[in-house]
């Protein structure tokens, strides 16, 4: 399931989330119903990557995202993409915070070489890939900022490759060198690990 493109400025959603940052705080009672099943996809799509029985489930997810969503302050609103776009970051935080608090190996001693690809990044059977996975991102976000932007567009929130490129205003063939360097940059420093 793709990501949809950043609709018309008169969208529904758009026009909710423009103006719950001006202020309208009915506006946001209004969203929650227009955006619930795409947050529902995108947790779903996270908890693929975890591993059977984690304790955190794609409801528990999708709420705290929510609870965490609601506390930005500090975001201009302006469309649906930058909204799933935050959304899909704040659940990857939750779900890093999730293992870290779960006291899985910070490195994963005696891991072996995980490969990046297009379908998978972190596997279900080795939960402190997570925790590598993001420190890896956070190593490559201070090197390339836009680079770790392409991979949690890509990898965490879903969307495509011409999706990315239209929400970070630059082309699709950036985005495939950029997705194509993060892959390998994210590779080396988690079989580091």
């Amino acid at each position: 399931m793709a990501f949809q493109p950043d609709p018309p400025p008169s969208d529904e959603v758009s026009r909710l989330l423009i103006a719950w940052s001006g202020g309208d705080t009915t506006a946001l009672d209004k969203l929650i119903p227009h955006v619930y099943q795409e947050l529902r996809r995108l947790a779903r799509r996270q908890m693929r990557a975890e591993r059977p029985g984690h304790t955190l489930q794609t409801t528990g997810l999708v709420n705290e995202a929510y609870l965490r969503l609601v506390q930005q302050r500090s975001v201009a609103w302006q469309h649906r993409s930058q909204f799933f776009a935050v959304a899909a970051n704040i659940m990857r935080r939750i779900l890093v915070d999730h293992a870290r608090r779960h006291r899985y190996q910070k490195r994963g001693g005696g891991a072996m070489q995980v490969p990046l690809d297009d379908v998978a990044v972190v596997s279900p059977a080795r939960p402190w890939e997570i925790v590598a996975m993001d420190d890896a991102l956070q190593s490559l976000e201070q090197h390339d900022p836009r680079k770790s932007t392409v991979v949690e567009l890509r990898y965490f929130g879903g969307m495509t490759i011409e999706e990315i490129a239209q929400h970070l205003g630059v082309s699709p063939i950036t985005v495939k060198r950029d997705w194509a360097f993060a892959k390998a940059w994210l590779g080396r420093h988690i079989s580091r690990a």
